[in-house]
């Protein structure tokens, strides 16, 4: 099975739009402090040096349950070999059943120490205090934006104190058919509105009468956030008040989107991840996707080249979301876990360039460096990581957008209504609910 980043999308699609609503929330669990959360030195009083205290047993949950789990697991074994005073249990559940289980399991003690969670879910989690700030690990570690991009580290903060240290980034590329593309005369992959639709239309004269279609649903919203920042937009806004997707980048956006529909490129109901099977059997020859898709792509055997999305707007730009690794309350409350764990987090962070085996990019610059990744498929798209974009740290975010925004995309797509309408009337539904999860996350 392949990797899916979770995000709003994947709720919907399995029927959880409750994680951020209220029924998990949980208020004051450990208190988000610690042993020593008074001190200067953070939580726990971590200085950086290795842990050396008693033998214990962290317990580490994360969701990498694909074919991006051997790349995990293999380094969790070389953590444990190295550090005689430090053994990691590896729990890997799947990331909706992650996110529904943490906090109630954090809250009564029996959750992870320390674990990996997307970007756009440390807010929520940090809000409900499930996690603690991690400031004094990355100060000791001189982890600083000067080793991350901008756009991945800084959605790690919330309320002024940092949750997460990034792992990866992991962000939408375009995949083709390189077959298809030398039978249609194409040298090289589209990297504009231009170039893309002139594409279309030789793979169209060359037998592939659909030759790239275009989803309603996932991962169609991820499409849609890309092409809104191109065209200059932003969907939320920072403090979490409204939602601003509805302005004229995001008319722009979206009509592109139903405008493949129009031109003939795409079939008009295409459902969720029908267009990367499609893909994949060679049906069609160029898709949007994430780059988790590259391990499956690889293992099928089947012919792909991989490039970054085009830019249709007026700028570079495209969605992307990060692994981070976080540390519980419940880990907090005893200083020799919270020193473990933290260890932990700092050497997993040393390695990410080995991370690109399961396919993604590492998030600080030095790691993206280093052969591992310079030597992969998706070392193409490393370039663009300034132009990567993150939702903000916005508490219960994840859940407005599975609601409205999703719903406002899909309508659009398939003509249901038109773009100025379906985005209005989503983006007002939105604020409503955004003002709610102010008032109930303190915001």
């Amino acid at each position: 099975m392949r990797h899916r980043t979770l995000t709003s999308a994947a709720l919907s699609r399995r029927g959880f739009i409750t994680v951020t609503a209220g029924g998990l929330l949980v208020a004051g669990c450990g208190g988000g402090q610690g042993p020593g959360g008074g001190s200067e030195e953070g939580v726990g009083g971590f200085t950086g040096e290795a842990y050396d205290g008693p033998a214990l047993t962290l317990a580490y949950w994360n969701g990498f349950t694909g074919g991006d789990g051997p790349s995990m697991q293999a380094l969790v074994k070389s953590f444990v070999s190295e550090h005689d005073n430090i053994d990691v249990e590896n729990n890997t559940v799947e990331w909706l059943d992650f996110y529904q289980r943490l906090p109630a399991a954090a809250q009564a003690g029996k959750g992870p120490d320390v674990g990996v969670m997307h970007l756009d879910q440390l807010a929520t989690n940090a809000a409900r205090s499930v996690i603690v700030p991690l400031d004094d690990l990355a100060e000791a570690l001189e982890l600083s934006e000067d080793d991350f991009a901008e756009s991945v580290w800084g959605p790690g903060i919330y309320q002024d104190e940092r949750y997460g240290i990034p792992l990866d980034v992991h962000t939408l590329a375009m995949y083709y058919n390189p077959d298809h593309f030398e039978r249609a005369g194409i040298s090289e992959p589209p990297t504009d509105a231009a170039s893309l639709d002139e594409a279309c239309r030789a793979l169209q004269a060359a037998g592939f009468d659909t030759p790239m279609w275009m989803p309603n649903l996932w991962p169609a919203h991820l499409m849609f956030l890309s092409l809104l920042w191109q065209f200059g937009g932003e969907p939320y806004a920072e403090d979490g008040s409204s939602a601003t997707y509805d302005d004229e980048a995001g008319v722009q956006a979206l009509t592109w989107m139903r405008e493949q529909v129009d031109k003939g490129y795409s079939p008009e109901n295409v459902d969720i991840d029908a267009q990367y099977v499609a893909f994949k059997n060679g049906q069609n020859s160029i898709t949007w996707d994430g780059i988790w898709q590259i391990l499956d792509l690889e293992d099928s055997g089947a012919r792909y080249g991989i490039a970054p999305i085009p830019v249709i707007g007026d700028e570079q730009a495209a969605w992307a979301n990060s692994h981070n690794f976080f540390m519980t309350s419940q880990a907090a409350e005893d200083e020799d876990r919270a020193n473990a764990a933290k260890t932990f987090i700092g050497w997993m962070s040393d390695q990410s360039a080995a991370w690109a085996d399961a396919g993604m990019i590492p998030a600080r610059n030095s790691e993206r460096e280093k052969a591992q990744f310079t030597d992969s498929p998706q070392a193409s798209l490393g370039d663009q990581i300034d132009a990567l974009h993150f939702l903000p740290p916005v508490p219960g975010l994840g859940d407005v957008q599975v609601q409205t925004l999703e719903v406002g995309v899909s309508e659009g797509v398939l003509g249901r209504r038109s773009p100025e309408e379906a985005l209005s009337n989503q983006a007002s539904d939105a604020t409503e609910l955004m003002e709610q999860n102010l008032e109930r996350f303190g915001g």
